[in-house]
Formats: structure tokens, C-alpha cells, sequence
């Protein structure tokens, strides 16, 4: 997918200019321009605010165009959608199984990589999440507590309240999470 383009037509859509999207998100404009051009990535927290000043989900922004005529409920490995591209050895993946925008409920496989973390913001939007630690450790931060959880262990939390993950050990973490209603 063409992220820079499909930004540029949402934005275009809606009537702003890079400098109005860039005020209601926070980045710079030069940023916006960046992004469109397909130079640079936006992390997952770029995005999410970019796609709350439209305003979209980023299930909605990654959603398939075309209808399919037959439902699919199997999914192959390669047919998840990579919602927040690697961007370097430290990137977070966030692999979504089939299209969140036509369900309530989201799943995800993730990885971060050895020293990767959401982003040194904590995150917050609307609804539930829940997963569970397939393979390494990783440090969650839910409100005032903070917990390394390991392989096997899991978590559950009303996603309005701020939250980071972050991977503090040597080796990648794996996790399956939930989120309801989807938002990313």
C-alpha cells in the first residue's frame, strides 16, 4: 500500500492543507510532506494522530477497497496487513488479521524487536485490550503500573488509560493481542 498517497487523498478529501492536518495532529507540515512523498515512514503514533485529526481508524485507512464477494474466515500467514511497517531493526510489526473496519473486534500479531517500545508517549483511545506473551518478555505500562510480562503471562485493560509497551530485553517479543472495538 502506498501510504503517502492514500494520506494525501484522505486529507485532500477532507479539505485540509498540509499545515491544517499538521496543526490538528501535531507534526510539522514539512512532516505531512514527507510522509506524502513516501520519504519517510510515520511510526504508529504518527499515524494514529494523523488519522485522529481526520478523523479514521487505522483499520479503516488499511481497509481492503474492493468488496469481496465471498467472506473469507481463514487467513493465510502472508494475507495478514502489516498496519505499522517495520522502520528499521527497532520497528514494531502489527499484523492484522483479516479487515478490522468490518468487525468489532481487532486481532494482532506483534513483534518488537529488542529495545523497541510504542513510543515514549503513552497511548490512549477508546475500548479494551488483551494479549497474550508467545515468546520473550516485554515491559507494559497500564496507568500508574508498570510490569515485565513473559512467555505464557497476558494482560487485560480498559485502553482509555495510558499505556506503553516496550521490549527491554536482548530478544524479540512475541504477543497475540485483541483489541474491542478496533482502533488502530
Amino acid at each position: 500500500m502506498n501510504i503517502g498517497k492514500r494520506l494525501q487523498e484522505l486529507r485532500k478529501a477532507q479539505g485540509l492543507s498540509q499545515r491544517e492536518l499538521a496543526a490538528r495532529a501535531g507534526l510539522t507540515n514539512g512532516t505531512i510532506s514527507l510522509i506524502e512523498q513516501n520519504k519517510t515512514s510515520p511510526s504508529v503514533a504518527s499515524l494514529k494522530s494523523l488519522l485522529d485529526a481526520i478523523p479514521m481508524s487505522i483499520a479503516e485507512f488499511f481497509a481492503n477497497i474492493e468488496e469481496e464477494t465471498q467472506p473469507t474466515y481463514f487467513y493465510k500467514a502472508e494475507e495478514f496487513v502489516e498496519i505499522a511497517p517495520q522502520s528499521g531493526v527497532q520497528g514494531v510489526s502489527l499484523r492484522q488479521l483479516g479487515d478490522a473496519s468490518t468487525h468489532s473486534l481487532q486481532v494482532l500479531d506483534e513483534t518488537y524487536p529488542p529495545q523497541a517500545d510504542t513510543g515514549p508517549e503513552l497511548l490512549t483511545h477508546a475500548g479494551e485490550e488483551a494479549g497474550i506473551v508467545t515468546a520473550g518478555e516485554i515491559e507494559i505500562t497500564v496507568a500508574d503500573q508498570v510490569r515485565v510480562l513473559r512467555a505464557g503471562e497476558g494482560y487485560l485493560f480498559d485502553s482509555r488509560l495510558p499505556h506503553r509497551f516496550r521490549n527491554i530485553s536482548d530478544a524479540p517479543c512475541k504477543i497475540i493481542s485483541a483489541c474491542t472495538p478496533p482502533s488502530f
